[in-house]
C-alpha cells in the first residue's frame, strides 16, 4: 500500500499548516526552553542535593512520554489541531503549579508542574509528524525539518531571558528561578490559541479524510506487534529515543556542572542557547540532507557528531564556557539528525493504518528513555563525575553505530517502494 503523503502534491494548505506550527513552535520553545535550566536548578536548592537536580527534566520528559500515546490517540479520533492544543494547554497548566512548587520551596508540586510542561514538549514533537501529513516522498524531511527550525527562536530565546524573566519573578515576589515558568505559562497558552485558530482544516483529517476513525480504531497493540516485526521501524525508532537520551542526559546535567564553579545564570543560559542553537538552527539542512542522502546516512552522520559532543564536553572544566558550549552545540547538532532522519523514516516504513499510533509510540518510547536517561545522569554526576556522564552517554550512541552497518543490508519491507535508506 502507498502512504497517502505520497500521493499529495504541495500546496497552499500545507505551507499554511507549516507556517502555522512553525509559530506555535517559537513560542512553545521560549516556554519550555527556559525552564531546562530553571527547572534542575530550582529542584537543587529546594532538596539541597545536586543528585536530584536531574528529577526535574526526568519529570519533564516523563510527563511528554505519558502523553505520547493519548495525543496520537487524540489526533486519530479528532486531528492534530485537538491533540496539540490540549499538550500545549496542560504546559500552560502545568507552568503555574511549578510556580507555585518553587514559591512554597514543595518539591511535590514542583514536580506535578515539571511533569505537566511536559505535555508540551509531547505536543511539539507532534508538531513534527503534522508538518508531514500532507507533504510528498521527495520533500518529507525538509517539511519536517521546517517546522522543526521553527523551534530555533523561541529556544534560543527562551534560556537567554532567564535574568529579565527571573527580575520579573521578584517584582512579583516570587524567588528568581520561578521566572521562566511565568514565561512559558504566557507564551504556552498563546501557542494554543495560534493552533486552535489556524490549523484549519486539520491536515491529519484532510490526509485521510473519512477512513480516519475506521483505521485507527484499536490499532495501538498491532501498530507494537508491526513496529517489532519491522526492522527498518524499529531501528528508526532507537535512533530517535537514543539520540534523545544521550542529548537529554548530557544537556540537563550540564548547568549543574558549571554551577559549581558559580557560574552566572547568564552564561549557564548562553551556553544552553548554543546547545538549541545546534538542535534547531541547522534543521532545514539536515532535512534536505536526509532526502538527498538517505535517512540511514544522516543518522550516521547524526552517531558521529553525537559521540563528538561526549568527547568535547566530558574533557571540559566546569568554567569553560567555551569548550563545553562547542559540545553542546554538537550534542544538538547530533540529536537533530537522529531525530529528524529518523522521524522521515519512521513514517515511510509503516502501514498508513498504524502511522499516528505508530508515531505515538515512537515519542513514548524516546520520552522514556530521555527520563531514564536524566534521572541516571544525576546518579552519576553526584557519585562520579560530569566526565564519566558523558563517557556513559556515549555508550548507547555507540551501539546504535554499530546497528546501523547492518540496516543497510536488510531488503525493504517497507510500504514505500521508493524508500531512501
Amino acid at each position: 500500500m502507498v502512504a497517502i503523503g505520497s500521493l499529495m502534491p504541495n500546496s497552499a494548505l500545507q505551507k499554511r499548516v507549516v507556517k502555522t506550527l512553525s509559530v506555535a513552535q517559537i513560542l512553545s520553545g521560549v516556554g519550555v526552553a527556559g525552564t531546562v535550566a530553571a527547572g534542575s536548578l530550582l529542584v537543587s536548592s529546594i532538596t539541597d542535593s545536586e543528585t536530584l537536580a536531574g528529577l526535574a527534566q526526568t519529570s519533564a520528559v516523563l510527563g511528554a512520554a505519558a502523553l505520547a500515546l493519548p495525543l496520537a490517540r487524540l489526533t486519530a479520533r479528532g486531528g492534530r489541531r485537538l491533540a496539540l492544543s490540549v499538550g500545549y494547554t496542560a504546559g500552560a497548566i502545568g507552568s503555574l503549579f511549578a510556580i507555585l512548587g518553587g514559591s512554597l520551596s514543595n518539591i511535590f508540586l514542583m514536580l506535578i508542574g515539571t511533569f505537566m510542561v511536559g505535555a508540551a514538549s509531547a505536543a511539539g514533537y507532534q508538531a513534527r509528524f503534522a508538518a508531514i501529513d500532507l507533504a510528498t516522498d521527495q520533500t518529507r524531511a525538509k517539511q519536517l525539518s521546517f517546522v522543526v527550525w521553527g523551534s530555533t527562536i523561541g529556544a534560543v530565546t527562551g534560556p537567554n531571558l532567564m535574568q529579565p524573566a527571573g527580575n520579573l519573578a521578584e517584582n512579583f515576589g516570587l524567588p528568581r528561578l520561578v521566572g521562566p515558568y511565568l514565561i512559558s505559562a504566557t507564551t504556552l497558552a498563546l501557542a494554543t490559541v495560534v493552533i486552535a485558530l489556524f490549523l484549519k482544516p486539520d491536515p491529519y483529517l484532510v490526509a485521510n479524510k473519512e477512513t480516519v476513525t475506521k483505521r485507527e480504531k484499536g490499532s495501538t497493540k498491532k501498530a507494537l506487534a508491526h513496529i517489532r516485526s519491522n526492522p527498518i521501524t524499529l531501528f528508526a525508532i532507537l535512533s530517535i529515543a537514543i539520540g534523545h537520551v544521550a542529548m537529554v542526559s548530557v544537556m540537563v546535567m550540564t548547568p549543574v556542572h558549571m554551577a559549581h564553579v558559580d557560574v552566572t545564570l547568564t552564561i549557564i543560559g548562553l551556553v544552553i542557547s548554543i546547545h538549541v542553537l545546534g538542535m534547531y538552527a541547522f534543521s532545514p539542512l539536515v532535512g534536505a540532507l536526509s532526502d538527498r542522502l538517505g535517512r540511514v546516512r544522516v543518522i550516521q552522520i547524526g552517531i558521529v557528531t553525537l559521540l563528538l559532543s561526549t568527547v568535547v564536553s566530558g574533557f571540559a572544566r566546569a568554567d569553560d564556557a567555551y569548550t563545553l558550549g562547542v559540545g553542546l552545540f554538537l550534542l544538538g547538532l547530533g540529536w537533530s539528525c537522529t531525530l529528524i532522519a529518523g522521524s522521515a523514516l519512521l513514517s515511510e516504513s509503516v502501514e498508513p493504518a498504524f502511522k499516528a499510533s505508530s508515531q505515538g509510540a515512537s515519542d513514548l518510547v524516546m520520552n522514556l528513555a530521555g527520563a531514564g536517561g536524566g534521572a541516571l545522569a544525576g546518579v552519576i554526576i553526584g557519585t562520579l563525575s560530569y566526565g564519566w556522564l558523558c563517557f556513559a552517554a556515549a555508550v548507547p550512541v555507540l551501539v546504535l553505530g554499530l546497528m546501523s552497518l547492518k540496516i543497510k543490508s536488510i531488503p525493504q519491507t517497507t510500504t514505500e517502494s521508493n524508500l531512501p535508506l
